[in-house]
């Protein structure tokens, strides 16, 4: 029996954005906190579209109407979480010139908002393979990562940036540094916020990235 077409679960990018759009907003919060709540405490395989229906008090025929499997419904979850990075970035940047200070804004940005929501981590991290990542719309958001692959290409352009790498290579520098110590922080319960590192964190960064070899 085939579905009908018009009541089939969102496939793209485009049309999971679509369908999270004309969701209503305070059943887009319960599920929000639901997924968050659940997928980063338990592993992927123990928690159920039946328990997010119930921890979300949504129906699971709602779900799978707009989501249509698990895995759709993460990757969704994640678009709308790492969203409002986007726009806290974006708004940011806005009126810096200076290349070091346009990346050291960017890192602030980035750890601030790793602190503030471990669990967003934890669920990015550990509920999505890496293989999965191209599934998350906001890794192909031209906002985002137009925001992102920016502040390298003008740090490269005034040869303040290593130039010898593309642009995209240094954005997984970075990502790979933030990552990973966002990941260990959480897994090891430090108590000291990370923002609180950041100077010399990002001295470290600096080193990496930097076209001065003698950083």
């Amino acid at each position: 029996m085939q579905t009908d077409a018009r009541t089939a679960p969102p496939e793209t990018a485009v049309e999971r954005r679509a369908a999270l759009d004309s969701m209503r907003a305070d059943t887009l919060h319960r599920l929000e906190k639901a997924v968050l709540a659940l997928f980063s405490e338990r592993d992927f395989h123990e928690v159920s579209l039946l328990d997010v229906a119930k921890a979300a008090n949504v129906s699971l025929q709602t779900i799978y109407k707009y989501f249509g499997s698990k895995e759709v419904l993460v990757y969704a979850m994640l678009d709308v979480m790492l969203g409002r990075l986007a726009e806290r970035m974006i708004d940011h940047l806005q009126g810096i010139d200076d290349a070091r200070e346009r990346l050291r804004k960017t890192f602030w940005v980035t750890l601030d908002y790793m602190d503030k929501h471990p669990a967003v981590m934890m669920l990015l991290f550990t509920a999505v393979p890496v293989s999965r990542h191209r599934n998350i719309r906001i890794y192909e958001s031209p906002e985002l990562m137009g925001a992102f692959l920016g502040v390298f290409k003008d740090g490269q352009a005034r040869g303040v940036l290593n130039r010898r790498v593309s642009a995209k290579v240094l954005l997984d520098v970075f990502m790979g540094l933030v990552g990973r110590v966002a990941l260990m922080h959480i897994v090891r319960r430090e108590k000291q916020p990370l923002i609180e590192q950041f100077d010399e964190l990002f001295r470290i960064l600096w080193r990496a990235l930097s076209e001065d070899d003698s950083a």
